[in-house]
């Protein structure tokens, strides 16, 4: 499948209950973090299709059963049988146990009934209850003309052979949006001319993952242009500091920052000045103790605006070789005779990045316009769901980067559904927003499409076509694939209808 659940936005991520694509997991564990902000994204699970590659019970992170529903969207219907289908359902249930059962003592088809009433009671009240619930509400839903778009929560049921079934049923129902005057959003397209900076980035990590690198045997201090391999432990400052005995301390203490075998450029444009000062002149072996200042805009946030004090040795001077640009190493790269031809394509392929990721963010824009414009109530079991799946996308994520289950037990699950909630609500906004206006844009996905999107999937999940079509329609998955697909291209026709 393409990748639909790339961090690239409300576009992007909308109702679906796919398979999740390793984009996805690499891109998603940063949704665990409770104070991130994160982009509009969309991933919204009508069915609970949860994480079980996780231990059994875990993946289900505490969310609550029977989610409390919107008001706004609630409906509660009274349901009654009366006592003669009651007494029906019990007898033709009972019969047909009495037929199947296998009790020592007995002949098969002539258990008496009133040892099977005795012995599979349980069973027989719950295919009773199967029999005639799923009817009864069907029947009184057509009646009213109401389409709950949440499983319902029955309530004060009332079951005994001969009496009357009473029960109450509680769903939501689908809100009603509108969307008139969404095609008089206007998005401007951005440039997407590829920068000479932007293209000597793209060359400078293609030439980097080939470079080699070879310790340096000379004994020599570090000089510019060396590598250094260092050890350090680095202290955050406190602004708030005791005196004690032993000298000055952190009234609140946090942990260390260590790093070992962690390569330095002396004098790269990446290199912290502070750490260029403190390690040219130095020597293999050396240790050194010094303080950075980071700038409040810098990159890690954790260390943003922080002074942190560093203990570092150096273990030894490396030297950092990079492949020369010319035929042979073209070659090496792919199917290219000559180093141009590779420059064409890297230029063409990062060109289209840029395009697309702009293309994504015009396209956020687009559907935020639409969620700030047009108001309306979202069903709570949408919203729960939608926690569920971005929740569910993170602990794999989590697990991918080594969190034990024991760790992830220790996660406080009720503050991270809390803090993923106004994200969930958008994204199931904008979907229900793009399944609006896609019906009203006459957004229709051919077979071809469909097919060419189940090809992509079988071969990035290496299932076999005829196999992944067949669990689909068995699953139910075929729809969902559909209806993300027309949400995604809901997106780039208004797109390309209201950029200018």
């Amino acid at each position: 499948m393409r990748d639909l659940h790339s961090a690239h936005g409300l576009h992007t991520r909308t109702l679906e209950g796919t398979a999740l694509t390793p984009t996805e997991i690499e891109t998603t564990s940063a949704e665990l973090q409770p104070e991130a902000a994160h982009d509009h994204t969309h991933d919204h699970d009508h069915d609970h299709q949860h994480s079980h590659d996780l231990e059994p019970g875990l993946h289900q992170h505490n969310h609550q059963q029977g989610p409390s529903l919107n008001p706004e969207l609630a409906r509660e219907i009274n349901v009654e049988v009366p006592a003669e289908e009651v007494s029906k359902a019990f007898r033709t249930v009972t019969k047909r146990y009495q037929k199947l059962a296998r009790i020592p003592g007995f002949r098969a088809g002539k258990v008496p009934e009133s040892l099977i009433k005795s012995k599979f009671a349980k069973e027989v009240r719950q295919e009773v209850l199967e029999s005639l619930v799923a009817d009864r509400f069907k029947q009184a839903i057509d009646e009213q003309k109401l389409v709950p778009v949440s499983q319902p929560q029955m309530v004060d049921m009332q079951l005994l052979d001969g009496e009357p079934l009473r029960f109450k049923a509680a769903f939501e129902v689908a809100p009603e949006i509108d969307i008139t005057g969404y095609d008089s959003v206007r998005i401007e397209k951005a440039d997407a001319t590829l920068s000479a900076d932007e293209f000597q980035a793209e060359l400078d990590r293609v030439l980097e993952s080939h470079a080699v690198v070879e310790p340096v045997e000379e004994d020599r201090p570090l000089t510019d242009g060396d590598w250094a391999e260092i050890e350090f432990k680095g202290q955050i400052k406190d602004l708030a500091q005791t005196v004690t005995e032993d000298g000055v301390e952190n009234a609140a203490p946090t942990e260390p920052i260590r790093g070992e075998n962690v390569l330095v450029e002396i004098g790269g444009k990446n290199t912290l000045p502070a750490f260029n000062d403190a390690l040219r002149g130095s020597k293999s072996g050396q240790e050194m103790s010094f303080e950075v200042s980071y700038p409040a805009d810098f990159g890690e946030p954790k260390l943003a605006g922080q002074t942190v004090g560093y203990d570092v040795t150096v273990k030894a001077i490396k030297s950092k070789t990079f492949p020369e640009r010319n035929d042979e190493f073209a070659s090496q790269l792919g199917a290219f005779e000559t180093w141009s031809e590779f420059e064409a394509k890297l230029r063409e392929m990062a060109s289209d990045r840029k395009s697309t990721a702009l293309e994504n963010q015009a396209k956020d824009r687009m559907i935020g316009e639409w969620i700030t414009r047009f108001q309306f109530p979202v069903p709570e079991s949408f919203v729960q769901q939608q926690i569920d799946a971005r929740l569910d996308r993170g602990l794999r994520a989590l697990a991918q980067q080594g969190m034990s289950t024991d760790d992830m037990r220790k996660l406080d699950f009720n503050r991270l559904r809390a803090a993923q909630r106004d994200q969930a609500v958008n994204e199931v906004k904008a979907s229900l927003l793009l399944d609006r206006i896609g019906a009203a844009e006459k957004v229709e996905i051919s077979e071809d499409e469909l097919n060419n999107e189940l090809m992509m999937l079988s071969m990035q999940s290496r299932e076999p076509y005829d196999a992944l079509v067949k669990r689909l329609n068995e699953e139910g998955g075929m729809d969902k694939i559909r209806d993300q697909m027309k949400r995604e291209k809901t997106g780039t026709v208004l797109y390309e209808k209201l950029s200018s």
